[in-house]
């Protein structure tokens, strides 16, 4: 069969399209059948339930992303997802996978062995974490001010464990105090908690919840999703066991990978376990024996076919990153988030979340009395280009979060989203 770029593009089954709509890709579609053995007037009129139309090629808006996440993507990452595809064994994709360790090392600021992206979203980290530490009947305390403990607590319950969930309020760091008082054993196997809670834009401090877990004898679980090379991430020094983050807010590469980091005290409860985890698609045990098999000596073995051109846009992104240097890179976030709540409060708008528990790479601003949301927020879209986030839960329809994450934190970005909101609000 010829190919499209001959005059006749290839369609199923030995149906053709004519030489005009070949050339013509931006004509209106016909429907070809996949079951068809000629191709007749009457049967592209009556297309059977197997029709297909074929569509124009994608070609997305261009679009300023300030939302919650997905952030805007660095050129030089989306360059990278554009290279040769190789083989997920192939010793140049090999040497690739261990500069990735290695550089997931560097942001986490960690000596964990098992530090590996999870294939999947940041969710599938989450989830990885949890099916990999829990077995039924662990208890496990998770500190819930917002959409993503909740998460955590739900994903928990599914794996088995006995969850007690201590709720703070939204909007506001958690209490470590109010957190230990609020436990109902005296001993725990896990605890959680969220370091950026994306619903909320709040940042939790991580050292007082490692010492609630210290009390309770319990391994500690971080969310790390929109905090990763947005803010400091201290997972030795601050002693966290477990830690999950996603690849598309600071990092500012596509969705589609969760790089996951396991302390020696949660590698050796992942090898004392009872029974085997209950995913075999995100059992460490196993994805170990790809990412990481000096830890057991054996050879690098295949557990599942690796995303691999997500791969090398997630090195592009985290090089780019370490270029930067870390505490250069937190303190543009820092900068430009300052730029936004400045204007943002000169707008005549206001910050729920109190100094000292904001997100630099997220910023909540409330909805002024009368503020329609959803217009606001269609408007930007349509007329400007731009994306900002609404609330979820009992935000819902009460904030705006508008994100500086990543290649997205500019100065040229706040300038931008203010003007914006000045012209449509």
């Amino acid at each position: 069969m010829q190919g499209r770029y001959s005059g006749r593009s290839v369609a199923p089954e030995g149906a053709t399209i004519p030489r005009e709509r070949a050339l013509a890709p931006h004509a209106a579609p016909r429907f070809f059948c996949a079951r068809a053995r000629s191709q007749t007037a009457a049967h592209l009129l009556n297309p059977t339930p197997y029709a297909v139309q074929i569509p124009r090629p994608a070609l997305p808006p261009h679009r300023v992303l300030m939302g919650p996440g997905p952030s805007d993507v660095d050129p030089a990452v989306l360059a990278a997802l554009s290279r040769p595809t190789l083989g997920h064994l192939d010793p140049a994709f090999v040497d690739l996978m261990e500069e990735v360790r290695a550089m997931l090392r560097a942001v986490y600021r960690t000596d964990n062995d098992v530090s590996v992206p999870i294939s999947g979203t940041g969710s599938a980290g989450m989830e990885t974490c949890i099916v990999n530490l829990v077995e039924p009947g662990d208890r496990v305390l998770v500190g819930v001010h917002g959409v993503f403990g909740g998460r955590m607590a739900d994903v928990a319950r599914r794996a088995g464990a006995d969850v007690t969930e201590v709720h703070g309020e939204w909007g506001r760091a958690l209490d470590p105090a109010a957190l230990r008082a609020g436990a109902e054993h005296d001993r725990y196997d896990l605890v959680g908690v969220v370091h950026a809670e994306t619903s909320t834009g709040v940042l939790q401090s991580i050292p007082p919840i490692r010492e609630v877990a210290d009390g309770l004898g319990a391994l500690l679980l971080v969310d790390c999703v929109t905090s990763l090379t947005g803010h400091a991430v201290e997972v030795d020094r601050w002693g966290i066991d477990a830690a999950y983050s996603g690849t598309q807010k600071c990092l500012s590469c596509p969705p589609g990978l969760s790089p996951v980091t396991f302390g020696p005290r949660a590698v050796e409860r992942l090898g004392k376990r009872d029974r085997s985890v209950q995913s075999w698609y995100l059992d460490l045990s196993l994805i170990g024996g790809y990412w990481s098999p000096e830890a057991g000596g054996a050879p690098r073995s295949y557990h599942h076919t690796a995303p691999i051109n997500m791969l090398y846009a997630l090195h592009e992104a985290l090089r780019l990153a370490l270029e930067e240097g870390l505490p250069a890179r937190f303190e543009r976030h820092a900068r430009n988030a300052e730029l936004l709540r400045a204007g943002l409060v000169d707008l005549g708008l206001e910050l729920p979340v109190p100094e000292g528990e904001r997100l630099n790479p997220l910023t909540v601003v409330t909805i002024p009395d009368g503020g329609d949301d959803a217009r606001v927020r269609t408007e930007l879209l349509e007329r400007f280009g731009l994306e900002i986030g609404g609330g979820l839960g009992p935000m819902k329809g009460k904030v705006w979060r508008i994100g500086l994450m990543g290649a997205g934190s500019t100065e040229r970005n706040v300038a931008r989203c203010l003007a914006a909101l000045r012209d449509v609000r």
